[in-house]
This record gives structure tokens, C-alpha cells and sequence, in this order.
């Protein structure tokens, strides 16, 4: 699993306290039950409530009473607010399947509200923040990473772009690891064809990432298995011209030199 950053959390934060409104005195309540017992409140006293609770770290209580005060004041100003802090505060919980749902929710009912932006870039922090190693299943990170795409192409010029475009990247490189991942063990397993076509997505749909250089390499050996000096020598080349320095090229030069002498001589 990606770890948050501490950027990340204080940009959601300082976009979370553009939400609050200015209150008046309210009451607080109790701890206990009675916090979060759902006793009829009016929106702004409820809504005051949830806020104190989770400006003291109580995300779990927090969370329950910004659900309350959309349940009793749905029509209410308050709980337009108080639906995008309550994802907020499942993300911190990390209850994200809860947080994407509230988040998305928000996004139904208000499409072209200015706080929208901060709604949609919730629901990606909520699938990206879900990426497993990449032994398992990338369900989840094809999920993380249609939502930042999203993100980027809704909002390209907000300071939630910027952060999707990073982690884009990151998102890349994990899914160019996993189809690294299958194509060794194609290699071990003696399936050289397959091994090919997952290399060849890598540098075909992932050529930026720091798989690259391996994937080309990997490639030259598949080819060279599979009896077809020519695109081997094909790849090394382009090794060669775009990584020379790295460990991938010598190994790719010594293999060719090896087991396909006349085609790095022609």
C-alpha cells in the first residue's frame, strides 16, 4: 500500500477548512452516546459538533455526526458541507470505500459546485491510497488510476492536477512492475511468447517508467529464445540509444555477443 504523505493530508485539510462555515455558539454535547445518537439538532449546532470532533482527531465520531446532520438537515446548506467533510473524515479513517461513496454522492447531487474539484480528487486519493505490492490483483490501481485521470482532465489547472499528475506517474510504474512480474515468470517457465507480450506492453504503454530499461532487455532475450536474432538485435539497439549507460544495455551487448554474433556484426 502507498503511504500518505504529509503534503497530501495538509492539502486536504486546508481544502476541508475551506468548507467550514462561521457558527455561533453551539453545543457540543456530551461524550458518549449522546454525540452521535442521533438527538435532533439544528444543522449548525450538529454541523459545529462534527467539526470540533474532528479538529481533536476523533475521525469516527466526526464522521457519524457530518452523516447525522445530512440526515436531519438534507436540504440544508450544512450538509452540502457536511458531506464532503464526512469523506474527508472516512479518508482519514481510512474507510475509503465509505469516503468514496459520500464523495461521490456529493458529486451526484452537486456536479458543478466550486467545492467539486476537491470531491473528485478525494475519490482518487481513496483508490490510490488502496495500491497493493504488486503480487496481488491491480484492480484497485486501475481504479486510482482512471479516477486521477479524471481529476486531470476536469480540473487541468487546480492544484489537485498537479498532485494527480505525480501520482499518475508512481501509478504507472506499478502497473509497468506488475506486467514486469508476469513476463519473468513466463521467461522461468519457458513461455517466451508470452513473456514478449507483456515486455512489450511495458514499453509500449509504460516506455517512461523505470521498468523500461528491463523490459527492452527482457525482450532482447525473448527474441533470442524464440530464434529471431533480428528483433533482438533490434532491441538492443534501441537499449543502446535511449539507456547506454545502464546495466540493462551491457547485459543486452554481452548476450548478443554470445548467442547472435553475425547480427551484431551486420
Amino acid at each position: 500500500m502507498i503511504a500518505r504523505s504529509p503534503f497530501r493530508i495538509a492539502m486536504l485539510a486546508t481544502a476541508a477548512a475551506a468548507l467550514t462555515l462561521t457558527s455561533g455558539c453551539a453545543s457540543l454535547g456530551r461524550k458518549g452516546p449522546r454525540d452521535t445518537g442521533y438527538v435532533a439538532r439544528d444543522a449548525e449546532s450538529l454541523y459545529a459538533a462534527a467539526k470540533e470532533r474532528l479538529d481533536r482527531g476523533d475521525v469516527q465520531t466526526a464522521a457519524a455526526l457530518f452523516d447525522e446532520v445530512e440526515r436531519q438537515h438534507p436540504y440544508s446548506v450544512w450538509a452540502r458541507r457536511a458531506q464532503l467533510m464526512g469523506a474527508f473524515a472516512y479518508y482519514l479513517r481510512k474507510d475509503y470505500n465509505k469516503s468514496i461513496e459520500t464523495a461521490q454522492r456529493f458529486i451526484s447531487i452537486h456536479p458543478g459546485n466550486k467545492d467539486a474539484p476537491y470531491a473528485y480528487y478525494l475519490v482518487a486519493l481513496d483508490y490510490y491510497e488502496q495500491i497493493s505490492d504488486v503480487d496481488r490483483d491491480q484492480k484497485i490501481t486501475e481504479q486510482a488510476l482512471t479516477a486521477l485521470q479524471d481529476v486531470q482532465r476536469r480540473f487541468p489547472g487546480s492544484q489537485y492536477a498537479a498532485d494527480a499528475a505525480l501520482k499518475v506517474d508512481l501509478v504507472h510504474d506499478h502497473l509497468a512492475g506488475k506486467e514486469m512480474q508476469i513476463g519473468r515468470f513466463y521467461q522461468r517457465t519457458g513461455q517466451w511468447l508470452a513473456s514478449e507480450i507483456r515486455f512489450q506492453n511495458v514499453v509500449d504503454k509504460y516506455q517512461t517508467t523505470s521498468h523500461a530499461p528491463e523490459a527492452l532487455y527482457r525482450l532482447t532475450e525473448s527474441s533470442l529464445a524464440l530464434g529471431l536474432p533480428s528483433e533482438a538485435k533490434k532491441y538492443a539497439a534501441v537499449l543502446g540509444v535511449n539507456y547506454p549507460g545502464s546495466k540493462w544495455y551491457q547485459r543486452a551487448y554481452r548476450l548478443m555477443e554470445q548467442y547472435a554474433p553475425n547480427a551484431t556484426a551486420s
